[in-house]
């Protein structure tokens, strides 16, 4: 039958609350992909998609017009998607001139397990969770709907929650009740408002059961995350200002800031040959096609990290400078490690309402982190050697294809400016702390952290084959005459670095990883 499908995207999404304020709700990461790609997988592509845009909607068109090309969508961007007057009934309502047939109603924040049927009548999902207080419900008998109740309102056992997914056959009532219900509460009620007078005018609703995940809150979403995971999927840990997504053979890369996206998409073409080609970009967003093969996190051991030790040999060629150029490039690496770690700790202090403060960490006196640089050489940390770089070199970010060659992933957009070279000694470290602490052992949670005034105690599991690999590196390193002393002083100050870009607690662990071990690398072993 001839009908199409409306996901009101409209919302600000508050209920996922500040980790996810930079992305619209229907982009939300399940198993690697956005929740609204495992939605739409479920219709034809000949079939309408009418999406309704207002918070981060330009970035969700964007997607989907890069994820699903041949999908047929039209966007409808809401005027008023929040304050006063808005509403889920009014962005339902801006996309009424496109909905002039059968439809069906689907939320952008749920997995549905099931196929959806076609809106050959009028029909609403339910799902089987206990959990029914926050959600509007059901009661039915003989599987057709005999009444919506709000959320809290619990008078029977058997009632089940409304998982926001219906089939709209009789779409010109549809409209007439949501039209004469504006001042009644079909704005802020959304389409549920004209559901109801379905079943106060007698029409018939089927009630029809999902095998479904909300995805709109942090708790159900984090059930979500752990329950849906696919055998092999790369394991990415979520960020509050990127993604990388995997949909329609595609890998997709989103950062907030646009200037971050170019200088990728510049600095794609200079390492052309070891990074995949892009084939779509948009403002926040590049995509390239997927490479067949494994991480390393998901195969390396003795042999094959070797191999990739001289593959890596190969691909950091020198880079040679003139007297002034390396005058530049040291004050480029001064900035780089100096002068960004300590706007990266003061994000981290700000973010947690910390100080900087002597410390116990795991039983050993620590000073504070202003104190600890004051000891560090920074002339030996900011003469760097220039050579072509990849600059976010850990396992999750190098594939062996299936052809038994390397692939890198996820390069990073610029040393300090810089697009055609940076210092082989950032990847050193970052090759350095990715086999210190795996994405896998953190994602599985096999890590502690707990901090009780100025007494901080962390620890994590290590695979064995890492803990091998690192010795590897180690020999590697000397072998090439790098001072190791200056790899491990580099690795504590990424570990600073990057601990406010993650969750809490890993971001915690990763600070004060970073403090203590820069501390000890400093002072000798302690």
């Amino acid at each position: 039958m001839y009908f199409k499908v409306l996901i009101p995207s409209a919302g600000l999404g508050s209920r996922l609350g500040e980790s996810y304020k930079n992305l619209n709700k229907a982009l939300v990461s399940i198993d690697n992909k956005p929740v609204i790609s495992h939605l739409i997988e479920k219709f034809s592509k000949d079939i309408e998609i009418v999406i309704a845009l207002g918070h981060k909607g330009n970035l969700l068109r964007d997607y989907l017009q890069i994820a699903h090309p041949q999908n047929k969508f039209k966007f409808i961007f809401v005027d008023n998607y929040f304050g006063k007057g808005s509403g889920l009934g009014y962005s339902i309502l801006s996309c009424k001139k496109y909905l002039q047939c059968p439809f069906i109603f689907a939320p952008n924040d749920s997995i549905i397990m099931e196929d959806i049927p076609d809106p050959d009548i009028n029909w609403i999902g339910y799902g089987n969770s206990k959990d029914i207080a926050n959600y509007r419900s059901l009661l039915f008998q003989n599987d057709y709907v005999e009444k919506i109740l709000e959320k809290n309102t619990i008078i029977s056992k058997e009632q089940k929650p409304y998982i926001g997914l219906a089939g709209i056959k009789d779409y010109k009532s549809f409209w007439e009740y949501m039209e004469s219900g504006k001042e009644y509460g079909s704005i802020t009620t959304g389409e549920s408002y004209a559901i109801e007078k379905f079943l106060n005018n007698g029409k018939l609703i089927k009630a029809i059961p999902f095998d479904w995940y909300d995805t709109g809150n942090l708790d159900s979403l984090n059930n979500a995350k752990q329950k849906l995971i696919s055998k092999n999927s790369p394991v990415i840990l979520d960020k509050n200002n990127e993604a990388i997504w995997f949909v329609s053979n595609m890998a997709i890369k989103y950062n907030l800031d646009s200037e971050f996206i170019s200088n990728r998409i510049i600095r794609s073409r200079k390492l052309k040959g070891f990074v995949p080609p892009i084939v779509d970009e948009k403002e926040n967003m590049y995509a390239y096609h997927l490479i067949s093969g494994n991480t390393m996190s998901k195969v390396t051991n003795k042999v094959i990290f070797e191999k990739l030790l001289n593959f890596l040999d190969q691909f950091w060629c020198e880079e040679e400078l003139t007297e002034e150029g390396r005058v530049i490039f040291n004050e480029k690496c001064f900035n780089f490690y100096k002068n960004k770690s300590l706007k990266r700790i003061t994000l981290y202090f700000n973010r947690y309402s910390e100080k900087d403060n002597e410390e116990i960490i795991n039983g050993v006196k620590v000073p504070p982190i202003k104190d600890i640089f004051g000891m560090i050489n920074w002339d030996l940390l900011t003469n760097g050697n220039p050579t072509r770089f990849h600059g976010d070199l850990h396992f999750e970010n190098i594939l062996l294809s299936e052809s038994g060659n390397f692939c890198l992933l996820d390069w990073r957009q610029d040393f300090e400016g810089l697009t055609d070279y940076g210092d082989i000694y950032y990847d050193l470290a970052k090759l350095m702390h990715g086999l210190i602490v795996s994405h896998e052992i953190i994602n599985k949670g096999y890590y502690y952290f707990e901090k009780t005034e100025e007494i901080v105690n962390y620890g994590f599991y290590r695979k064995n084959s890492l803990v091998e690999n690192e010795k590897t590196f180690i020999e590697f390193i000397a072998s090439k005459g790098f001072n190791l002393f200056k790899v491990n002083l580099l690795t504590s100050l990424v570990f600073l670095n990057i601990a406010p870009l993650h969750h809490d607690p890993y971001s915690k662990l990763l600070f004060y990883l970073g403090k203590y071990n820069l501390y000890k690398h400093i002072k000798g072993n302690i």
